[in-house]
């Protein structure tokens, strides 16, 4: 049956039925991380959200394009014109190149993402290979009058673009309230006009990563990335543009004017937005000592962790949220979540338990006939994965009735039943059982039982019953388990 999906247009401010571009190809973009340190809950939220997007259209049938960059320069500590290049300072503190510092932060970022099972992206651009890109855009922008070298840098002309366009259609902002709320920054004697950014920064004789160009050597101002890159591999037009909603403004609304200044028309069509995730209601910031990398999250290696929380309670917690609504952490949130993955792995385990009779009874049947549309509608309705998820905790209901003998189903709905839970809660939320997943799991999951029989097979030893200990070591090896006699103990391992 063909799905009409609704997505909410951050642009418009409503839900637009989606009509790609040019269909089946779909041409999506969305902000990546600036890799200067571990990835961490923030980093999370976007790339499940988009994950989720890319999955489902994909599933819908249509070929998707799927960029999500790497900004590996241009973002600075202070503001997106001002301030050390986050990257380059990290460098000089632990004297290393700053491609060191992005390459590290790159693989832990990738690493993170496949425990939080987060399809990689069709490209993933980085801003240190495009610079010719970005100052092409610059010269288009230059050459139709938006823009203006000062001292070496080059500057967005705002206030000349807001005359002949409107500036903040995308964060409902107006000019003056945007030059009202600017803040009196260092260097701003460059600018026409303090709400005016940066296109081209000069580099000052101290900066590392820089680029020569027709007005200094520098490096470009960080809005320029996204609109260059996006524009390479998407096209002037593409259908998506998402992040995160801190992204809104200055970000975006520097993306559209860069866009509309340089080839004169909007170059997304959908703009989207995932809201952000608070810490006990409070925004999650190294300052407030709250801030907790997903590493830590998966070790629960923090103080504000009760324990360890692995990388599908992670993505179940968050999708247990719609991803516009903002989510709040605390260890009973992910503690609940927690228990809830467990649930839903279990009931999609426990139909293997359910003998399918020839008929299902009329609440059954009507149940399982409806379910699969009912988590349609849910992600059409702008991926509402709370509710899908309610849909599938009702499905697991019904099975544990049909474990109990209480209702009674057949051999077709329970194939369906079963492909139904499977597509939605792993091929389109993307979750997965966590269960014997590979040997490390494994060891840890069976350490204390193995460890336990050991101890009865050193018992044995000490009272010289060879026959028994001899025994335990052979049964240990024909599960896999490898046992090994040493001067400083017994030791064991998993075999691959």
């Amino acid at each position: 049956m063909e799905q009409t999906l609704l997505i909410y247009n951050t642009l418009t401010r409503k839900k637009e039925a989606f009509k790609p571009l040019h269909a089946p190809n779909v041409g999506m973009y969305v902000c990546g991380p600036t890799v200067y340190g571990d990835p961490h809950l923030g980093h999370a939220r976007p790339a499940i959200t988009f994950d989720i997007l890319f999955r489902y259209l994909k599933h819908l049938g249509y070929k998707v394009r799927y960029v999500r960059n790497i900004t590996d320069v241009g973002h600075l500590e202070h503001d997106a014109d001002e301030g050390d290049d986050k990257i380059e300072k990290k460098a000089r503190l632990e004297q290393l190149e700053p491609m060191e510092i992005a390459q590290h932060y790159t693989n832990r970022y990738h690493q993170a993402m496949d425990m939080l099972n987060v399809l990689p992206p069709s490209i993933e651009p980085h801003a240190t290979g495009h610079i010719i890109e970005q100052e092409q855009l610059v010269q288009q922008i230059l050459d139709n009058g938006y823009a203006y070298v000062s001292n070496g840098s080059v500057y967005f002309d705002v206030e000349k673009y807001n005359k002949d366009h409107k500036y903040g259609i995308l964060s409902g902002r107006n000019l003056e309230d945007v030059i009202n709320h600017s803040r009196d920054l260092a260097g701003t004697d460059e600018k026409h006009n303090q709400v005016d950014f940066a296109l081209w920064k000069k580099a000052q004789p101290e900066h590392i990563m820089r680029w020569p160009s027709p007005w200094s050597d520098g490096f470009p101002g960080w809005h320029c990335e996204c609109t260059a890159m996006g524009r390479k591999y998407l096209g002037d037009h593409f259908d998506i543009h998402g992040g995160g909603m801190d992204l809104i403004f200055p970000h975006h609304e520097c993306e559209i004017a860069q866009a509309v200044a340089s080839q004169g028309d909007q170059m997304v069509h959908y703009w989207m937005h995932n809201n952000m995730i608070t810490i006990n209601g409070q925004k999650m910031g190294k300052s407030l000592g709250n801030f907790i990398t997903l590493e830590q999250f998966f070790t629960g290696d923090h103080a504000s962790l009760d324990q360890a929380y692995s990388p599908m309670t992670i993505r179940f917690f968050i999708l247990s949220a719609h991803y516009r609504g903002t989510v709040d952490f605390s260890n009973e949130a992910l503690k609940a979540s927690e228990k809830g993955l467990e649930r839903l792995i279990n009931g999609i385990t426990d139909m293997e338990r359910i003998q399918a009779g020839k008929e299902s009874d009329a609440e059954t049947h009507k149940f399982v006939a409806a379910l699969r549309q009912k988590c349609y509608d849910a992600m059409n309705d702008d991926f509402m994965t709370p509710l899908v998820i309610s849909y599938l905790f009702e499905a697991c209901h019904v099975i544990n009735t049909l474990i109990d003998h209480k209702a009674a189903i057949s051999a077709d709905d329970l194939a369906e039943l079963s492909s139904t839970m499977r597509l939605f809660a792993f091929d389109l939320l993307g979750l997965k059982s966590e269960k014997g997943m590979n040997n490390d799991a494994r060891e840890e999951a069976y350490g204390k039982v193995v460890d336990m029989v050991l101890e009865l097979r050193a018992k044995a030893k000490a009272d010289k019953d060879w026959a028994t200990s001899d025994k335990i070591r052979d049964e240990l090896a024909a599960d896999g388990f490898e046992i090994k006699d040493t001067k400083d103990g017994v030791t064991w391992k998993l075999n691959k």
